[in-house]
């Protein structure tokens, strides 16, 4: 059975990787904290979660520069195929490193193009 902090500390790391995430939302819904729970419940490792919120942000972010701008993430079931596919295939072992570099160079170079874009059109 599970221990009832443990599964309050997986949910609440669950939901904080979230939340930090590009176009998630500032807070979560009940039917996140459910899932949270859920994955916990299915024995899915915090590990396996953050890759795949990870993966998931990073195939949305590096997309074709002429691709539709996608809308906002909703729900943390956004991010449910991801784990899926991370479960049956799971990641080598030091991928969640360079996932976590990726994003972060990736975000600032997103936020590095409007900056420029903005101020082109401000002329």
């Amino acid at each position: 059975m599970n221990h009832p902090d443990a599964s309050a500390s997986y949910m609440a790391s669950v939901v904080t990787l979230y939340l930090q995430m590009p176009d998630t939302p500032m807070r979560v819904s009940v039917s996140d904290q459910w899932l949270a729970r859920h994955f916990h419940q299915d024995g899915i490792p915090l590990e396996t979660v953050e890759t795949a919120l990870l993966l998931g942000s990073l195939r949305r972010l590096i997309r074709p520069a002429d691709a539709p701008r996608l809308s906002p993430i909703r729900s943390l079931a956004y991010f449910r195929p991801v784990i899926e596919e991370i479960c049956e295939h799971p990641a080598p072992e030091n991928y969640r490193e360079y996932l976590r570099l990726k994003l972060r160079q990736t975000t600032k170079a997103l936020t590095a193009d409007d900056r420029k874009t903005t101020f082109s059109d401000d002329r």
